[in-house]
């Protein structure tokens, strides 16, 4: 018998009253592992109810309270850091390593949260004019919003509300219905921690909940992560309701490769970066581009290693990279590699054909590698979400550049090279938000920002680091004078600082 998950609103675990549920799935076996209630308006309402009944009693708290709920948080989370790891994988599919990493990756931003009265100073100029004091300060904006994709049901969350409710926010998280758990654990030890109720809740659904928290009059602020056309919808939705908006898309992460780099050093970054968690990252590396002479010793050096990558369950520990989401995901991803010769490409490794012994039911998908792929191709045009990994080639730094910057993505990009010049010219010039050199997956550490340019980002800010502190409060600028009497009398001229 499955069990079914609700939502966490007010400090407790609640049933879901829609009458509707959706089927959670564990991807190695592809049996359903629970039912998840899908949140109706009226319950996301109540969620947002809660985070607004919170919200005085909370942003007013001192900073002092809120950090020591912070390390507590902290300490719970790093002892449950297993059990939450096995509740990714078991929901997700990801290897139970990665899982643990995508755990301590959270963690950084938790530690980032618990410095929040560093990050909350103000400023203070004292005798701007005679006896005129001007101070800023920060503040909390009110009710946040948070949508989280699948692929990190863990570590994205924990980019978000921890530093929202650290700067005196409270929070309503909407976590993917495909892998729940994660959140509601959270959700739980945050309570444990000494957490207000109603500081965060946590409501499970599909569309329906996102649009009624783009809509809510209450909510303040959104923080998004997923697809590029539903970010740029969610922008468009959010900021016509009044919303500030930091909405993360999709990305095409090239990984340019110079004719001096080390190439068994690329070709162990490509392969790790492209195939890392199915390739079900953001910042997975999709486009290996081979400049100059070097292209077949290094795609040979790519599929000797894409060959040996062993795919099996998550919690396996001989698995190297698990399944995919969902069969539906799989299917699709898989008629990319099935296309990819008749739209020009050259299939090195396919994958499509991987059966998983014992696991026949699984949503298990093999590596693939395709060289001189066409820009053209459907491969190279779209976000795969997969592991598929396109090479392409190019003669010179130039012309890689070039095709780089062309694409409407800019999350990430790397160069391997051993030049420091040719180094520095790329991180200066390439379109790209996050940038690697000879690191595949340049993912900042916590107390810097994540985002990305041009279609990988709608809004102005970028998650976590002092980005996030920005973006989850609004400036405010206090000018003081206790008045002399020699002070006195009408004026009614423009002040002027003397």
């Amino acid at each position: 018998m499955t069990h079914t998950i609700g939502h966490w609103i007010a400090g407790a675990a609640v049933p879901g009253d829609s009458g509707r549920t959706l089927a959670v799935h564990d991807p190695a076996t592809g049996e359903e592992r629970a039912r998840l209630a899908v949140a109706s308006p009226e319950e996301v309402d109540r969620a947002v109810a809660a985070a607004r009944e919170a919200l005085p009693a909370w942003a007013g708290s001192s900073l002092a309270r809120r950090t020591a709920v912070l390390f507590a948080y902290r300490t719970l989370l790093d002892a449950r850091r297993e059990e939450l790891a096995r509740l990714i994988s078991a929901e997700h599919g990801k290897v139970f390593s990665d899982a643990l990493g995508e755990v301590a990756r959270g963690l950084e931003v938790v530690d980032l949260a618990c410095g929040v009265p560093q990050l909350l100073k103000g400023e203070l100029s004292t005798e701007v004019s005679a006896r005129v004091d001007v101070a800023s300060l920060r503040q909390p904006v009110g009710v946040v919003a948070g949508v989280t994709p699948f692929n990190f049901p863990a570590m994205v969350p924990l980019w978000m509300f921890p530093l929202a409710v650290a700067c005196g926010n409270t929070f309503v998280l909407k976590p993917s219905e495909k892998d729940p758990s994660a959140a509601m654990l959270l959700a739980s030890l945050a309570a444990e921690a000494g957490l207000p109720a109603g500081v965060l809740n946590v409501v499970n659904g599909d569309r329906a909940a996102v649009e009624r928290l783009l809509d809510h009059p209450e909510v303040a602020a959104v923080s998004f992560v997923g697809s590029t056309p539903v970010a740029r919808e969610v922008q468009r939705r959010a900021v016509a309701a009044g919303k500030r908006v930091q909405a993360l898309g999709g990305a095409k992460n090239h990984m340019v490769v110079l004719p001096d780099a080390d190439l068994d050093l690329a070709a162990d970054g490509a392969v790790n970066a492209a195939y890392g968690s199915a390739g079900e990252r953001c910042m997975a590396v999709s486009v290996v581009v081979a400049v100059g002479a070097i292209g077949d010793e290094l795609v040979a050096r790519i599929a000797e290693r894409a060959r040996a990558v062993r795919v099996g369950p998550g919690d396996d520990p001989a698995s190297e990279m698990g399944p995919l989401i969902t069969a539906e995901h799989r299917d699709r991803v898989a008629g990319y590699v099935q296309r990819a010769a008749a739209q020009g490409a050259e299939v090195v490794v396919d994958g499509t054909g991987l059966r998983v012994p014992g696991h026949e039911d699984g949503f298990f998908l093999g590596v693939s590698l395709l060289d001189r792929v066409p820009t053209a191709c459907d491969a190279y045009r779209d976000e795969i979400f997969g592991p598929v990994l396109c090479v392409v080639r190019a003669d010179s730094y130039e012309e890689a550049v070039t095709l780089v910057n062309a694409s409407p993505w800019g999350n990430g990009a790397a160069v391997f090279t051993r030049d420091g010049g040719a180094a520095r010219r790329f991180q200066l010039e390439v379109e790209a938000g996050m940038v690697g050199v000879n690191v595949p997956v340049p993912v900042p550490v916590g107390h810097h920002s994540f985002g990305g340019w041009k279609d990988s980002l709608f809004g102005d800010h970028h998650v976590y680091g002092e980005d996030g502190v920005r973006f989850y409060t609004r400036g405010k600028v206090v000018t003081t004078r206790w008045p002399d009497p020699a002070d006195a009398g009408v004026d009614l001229g423009f002040p002027a600082n003397r």
